[in-house]
């Protein structure tokens, strides 16, 4: 019995081990400080301060209207933020940059080329060689494994297969950022969990810079090294955590699945605290003001202008 009990203190103490507090690596690559922004009368962020460092692998988690995909959109420039600064590599974001690429759920395919020329189109600009832009193209396709596929349309694709020519796009550009706002939410559950391997091993190879936008609990801790968990009314940042779970990871894995219960009973108890009780509700429905209700706030940052990847 007492060993039992030892071996259950063991099992819990390792399992916090796992999922501990960011602690700060030296000078940042992208540094957000005192980030604030609003959409006319609703606060989509407040006081957001956070670093990450070069090479790391960052999910922003939180619940839809916390401001998560506003910041993502002010790293990439397309959003200003209403106060505070946001630098990478010591620069100021000042609009959209090639060194920053943003990817959303949709594959944002030019529907009229094939696989090949949809990545030789993104690479003209970057690229004028023809011979080596064609040997970027083999060196993507493969490495997101989509030999064979090469002149197929993107009509012609499943849709986890377009979400990886979008990949692909985006790393042919070689960006030194790359963002992603919630890729994969439109895929079914067995595709998911294929993009995630997926996605885990081209990171492992490339050890880009990337930040991550999700909902999803389980999804965080499979990709991030880190997951900073953010909460809204207005959205700030609720705690940074390390995931020190090596890789490759599987979401079935026991200990992801007692982490990802530590984070959704720490979201449960932010939106509790964030509802108002019975007495706040009665006064504000007796004054008729307060502030806003949740259907007037924005989920999701305005869709810029222009090339999307």
């Amino acid at each position: 019995m007492l060993r039992g009990l030892l071996s259950g203190v063991a099992g819990r103490w390792r399992q916090r081990r796992l999922l501990v507090p960011s602690t700060d690596k030296g000078e940042a690559k992208i540094a957000v400080s005192r980030v604030a922004h609003s959409y006319r009368d609703v606060e989509a962020l407040k006081n957001v301060t956070l670093n990450i460092h070069h090479g790391e692998f960052v999910c922003l988690l939180g619940p839809s209207g916390c401001g998560k995909t506003t910041l993502l959109y002010a790293l990439a420039g397309q959003v200003s933020p209403t106060f505070g600064n946001i630098t990478i590599d010591g620069e100021p974001v000042k609009g959209p940059s090639p060194d920053r690429l943003l990817m959303f759920q949709e594959a944002a395919l030019f529907p009229w080329l094939t696989v090949r020329q949809n990545l030789h189109f993104a690479l003209r600009s970057k690229e004028r060689s023809k011979r080596r832009r064609e040997d970027l193209v083999r060196k993507y396709i493969r490495r997101v494994q989509l030999e064979g596929f090469e002149d197929a349309l993107p009509h012609q694709l499943s849709a986890g297969m377009r979400m990886r020519v979008s990949l692909a796009r985006a790393l042919t550009m070689n960006p030194a950022v790359l963002l992603m706002d919630e890729p994969f939410a439109a895929l079914d559950a067995q595709t998911r969990g294929q993009m995630h391997q997926l996605l885990q091993r081209v990171w492992l190879e490339t050890r880009k810079t990337v930040v991550f936008v999700t909902h999803d609990v389980r999804e965080a801790l499979v990709l991030g090294d880190r997951v900073v968990v953010m909460a809204m009314r207005p959205g700030h940042i609720l705690t940074d955590l390390e995931v020190r779970l090596p890789r490759p990871r599987d979401p079935d894995d026991e200990k992801l699945v007692l982490m990802s219960r530590q984070i959704r009973e720490m979201l449960r108890r932010a939106g509790a605290a964030e509802r108002p009780g019975p007495e706040e509700v009665e006064e504000r429905d007796g004054q008729g003001e307060g502030p806003p209700v949740a259907r007037s706030v924005p989920t999701r940052a305005p869709r810029p202008v222009g090339a999307r990847f």
